[in-house]
């Protein structure tokens, strides 16, 4: 049986939750940032 997932998440978060979620976000773009640049100088040598 398939369920409709109205039930699995949450709609909302404390202000502590949303500042960690942020800060992992972040976190997230800030490596994928490095691995853009990092492909940059690779291409640039080639």
């Amino acid at each position: 049986m398939e369920t409709c997932g109205c039930y699995g998440t949450r709609s909302f978060f404390t202000k502590d939750e949303k500042i960690e979620m942020l800060k992992e976000y972040k976190g997230s773009l800030e490596k994928e940032a490095k691995g853009v640049g990092e492909r940059i100088k690779q291409l640039e040598k080639e």
